[in-house]
């Protein structure tokens, strides 16, 4: 296991060459759990991000890996995995060691991560082509035709898991990609674009550059060669993103903000639902766009939910996210911890009640932990149950049928993920069909698959990660028109000239 007292330097990987940034520009990295630096990164500019980008299309266009069959790309993707799978055991304490999730939690994640490589290698060897239906004596069938250079930008709550959702696919379909981890969280990131050399992937098809998003970051997403930017983060920095794409027409996948409803009917066992919605709620410590932020609870059940919920919450166990004992771990930054509690102290100004937490969690040293926190008598209009909050804080609000449930929950700008938490199969699919939500989990919540599409509705963002949808998104459809008659029509024949052009 990585020891706490280990420095880390970042560089930047460009064109299979580990460098510095321009001017030799770092930034610390931070450990969470005690505030302290633990080491350096290289801290890209626009010339560093152009020199990325224009490695990674002379990657694309010297076809190594964008003209190599898909035998080959998928033999690479899979030797990756094995390394990857073999390795793990380096990645969960540095993954907790940079982002402050408990080791539990990381374990449980990463240890998911070989399987999306395994995936997208698979479905690149059995995904089809069409063959389209046309009148006359046309043969026409499609190809798939990678995007070239893309951008691949992640954030701090989940480095490897948000990174791998897109950078198995973008390879798997012969793209080459710029990496863009969180400034916060780079380490992981580092070590894995590290086995991709190994594993046999070309120099310049995968490059990292590290930076701050509103200088490397900005530079990245306006640069003219990149063809596709995926994105996870805020939903005001999304939009920002998506105009500078619209510029040049490049495609984009984005993630965005959420503020996931999970919905408890009370049909369901009462211990049942609340481990639910604690998971849901405190999982990441709240850091993830998917978070059970809101739990609605049917009127008839509220008052024993609330008392049942509140000794789930006051039991986790906040510390050391290094010791396996530890429940819940810090959350990000100092800046992130203040932003989450003056958004407490705003709500209970505005009229709601404390359930449990509601401060600075006891947890010795400087780092930045926060007790699991939940508020009822909420305002469902209020800014704490319509803000994306990011940290383990949630609101509990009554329902009374059905319709008011559907109707609180799709009360939002956003439209990422809900939970439907009942024994009744028919009320189930009936309520999960009028969420507004990309993603909707009956008895259950964070459930994540490499076959299954990922992303949301409304401000939440647009694309899918993911699934064959994703794999489609990272590539163009190119029709080829073959004429079978072994005849070309004479247009300019005036005696018998062709009287259509199909």
């Amino acid at each position: 296991m990585t020891r706490s007292t280990e420095s880390f330097d970042v560089p930047l990987i460009i064109g299979g060459a580990e460098t510095a940034a321009e001017g030799n520009r770092t930034l610390p990295i931070v450990n969470p759990a005690t505030g302290r630096a633990i080491g350096t990164l290289a801290a890209a500019g626009s010339a560093d991000v152009d020199r990325a980008v224009q490695a990674a299309q002379r990657a694309f266009d010297g076809g190594a890996w964008s003209q190599a069959s898909v035998h080959h790309r998928a033999r690479v993707l899979q030797r990756f995995a094995d390394l990857f799978e073999a390795d793990l055991e380096e990645f969960y304490p540095l993954e907790t060691l940079n982002n402050g999730r408990p080791i539990r939690e990381t374990r449980a994640q990463i240890a998911r991560l070989p399987q999306f490589y395994r995936y997208f290698a698979a479905l690149a060897l059995t995904r089809r082509s069409d063959v389209i239906p046309v009148e006359g004596p046309y043969l026409v069938y499609t190809q798939r035709v990678p995007l070239g250079p893309c951008a691949l930008m992640t954030s701090f709550n989940h480095p490897l898991m948000i990174l791998s959702k897109s950078l198995a696919p973008a390879l798997a379909t012969g793209n080459s990609v710029v990496i863009k981890p969180s400034e916060q969280t780079p380490i992981t990131t580092l070590r894995l674009a590290r086995l991709l050399a190994r594993a046999g992937v070309p120099d310049g098809v995968v490059n990292l550059i590290n930076g701050e998003g509103r200088e490397a970051g900005a530079a990245l997403a306006q640069h003219p060669l990149i063809r596709k930017i995926v994105f996870t983060g805020g939903t005001e920095v999304g939009r920002s993103i998506a105009a500078a794409a619209a510029q040049r027409f490049a495609m984009t996948t984005l993630e965005l903000g959420g503020k996931g409803a999970v919905i408890v009917f009370d049909d369901i066992a009462l211990d049942r639902a609340v481990n639910g919605a604690a998971f849901a709620a405190f999982i990441a410590a709240g850091q993830t766009c998917v978070c059970g932020a809101r739990i609605l609870v049917q009127r008839s059940i509220y008052d024993r939910f609330l008392a049942r919920f509140r000794a789930k919450v006051e039991a986790i166990r906040v510390g050391d996210p290094a010791d396996p004992r530890t429940q819940l771990g810090p959350v990000i930054s100092a800046r992130s911890r203040d932003r989450i509690l003056g958004m407490v102290e705003r709500a209970q100004q505005a009229g709601a009640r404390l359930l449990a937490g509601g401060g600075r969690a006891p947890v010795p040293g400087d780092g930045y932990y926060l007790q699991p926190t939940a508020l009822y008598d909420v305002d469902p209009a209020s800014e704490i149950a319509q803000h994306e909050v990011f940290g383990p804080v949630t609101v509990i609000l009554p329902f009374d049928d059905e319709a008011d449930a559907i109707r609180i929950a799709n009360a939002t700008q956003f439209g990422l993920a809900a939970s439907v938490w009942t024994v009744d199969v028919a009320r189930a699919h009936r309520v999960a069909s009028q969420l507004v939500f990309g993603m909707v989990w009956i008895n259950d919540h964070h459930r994540l698959d490499p076959a299954s599409p990922w992303g949301g509705f409304k401000n939440s963002g647009v694309g899918r990660e993911t699934g064959i949808e994703s794999f489609d998104q990272f590539t163009e459809p190119r029709a080829v028109t073959v004429n079978t008659s072994g005849e070309t029509a004479d247009w300019y024949d005036e005696a018998n000239p062709p009287r259509r052009l199909n």
